[in-house]
């Protein structure tokens, strides 16, 4: 009898072992989806100009870099969104209004989940087209009739708060642009100039800076660092960085 006690109270123990696995693997399944669904719903928020409906997604504390810049907390989350782009775009309307167009897919996604069960990193690719209608071009921000395109890379941090995925830090790097009609092997360089001023000499500006070393824009071409290693060596992902025929030159000529 107690042989068949002590085989049953290890069957028992092993199904327990099962399901504490199965459960903490299908927490993570969810989560990862939870994190996916949160960060497209942000990009068909853009989309449609709902900034105040985006700021509603960030934590309390969160941090935004932006163009080089960073908008801290919720406060900050709102002078970007609302007081930047709403009143630039939009004239202060909270949606989308005729002749301007903001279409950014967000795909590609990386998500992991920390093992503290209450951070989560997402990488996502988002490619833009953007533009005014030539019927309303005199009545926008940008001035007049245009059309671009634009890539970037987001390589964010997620924080579950109260049972509900947040988004902690949004890290949008922009990639590339490029007018519609000419394309990128014509692109100026500082297409968008970055932020310069921060808040409040700017009132919709960022708390703070980003180093100019640290940013950059098509044509140059950098790696966004990845937030995961690489998956078969556990390495860090990092790219060599070639230096041209020119710039080599360019570098002796300043070293002499």
């Amino acid at each position: 009898m107690s042989n068949e006690l002590n085989d049953l109270q290890q069957k028992v123990a092993k199904l327990e072992a099962v399901i504490e696995t199965l459960t903490r693997r299908v927490t993570v399944c969810e989560d990862e989806q939870a994190i996916r669904k949160l960060h497209h719903l942000y990009g068909y928020l853009l989309d449609k100009c709902l900034y105040r409906e985006a700021v509603d997604l960030f934590a309390p504390d969160c941090e935004v870099r932006f163009f080089g810049g960073i908008y801290k907390n919720k406060a900050g989350a709102k002078r970007l969104y609302v007081d930047r782009f709403q009143n630039n775009f939009t004239h202060g309307n909270n949606g989308p209004i005729d002749g301007f167009l903001l279409d950014h897919p967000q795909h590609q996604d990386i998500v992991d989940i920390a093992e503290d069960g209450v951070t989560a990193y997402g990488r996502f690719r988002c490619t833009m087209q953007a533009g005014k209608h030539k019927d309303f071009a005199e009545d926008s921000y940008l001035g007049r009739q245009r059309q671009w395109w634009e890539g970037g890379i987001y390589e964010n941090t997620y924080r579950k708060i109260d049972g509900v995925w947040h988004i902690q830090v949004l890290n949008y790097v922009p990639q590339w642009h490029a007018d519609f009609e000419t394309g990128w092997a014509h692109t100026k360089e500082q297409y968008v100039p970055f932020l310069d001023k921060t808040y409040p000499e700017d009132p919709a500006g960022p708390d703070e800076l980003i180093p100019r070393d640290e940013i950059w824009l098509w044509p140059t071409h950098k790696v966004v660092p990845f937030h995961n290693p690489h998956p078969m060596t556990g390495k860090e992902i990092v790219a060599e960085r070639w230096i041209g025929d020119q710039q080599r030159d360019e570098q002796r000529k300043k070293s002499d």
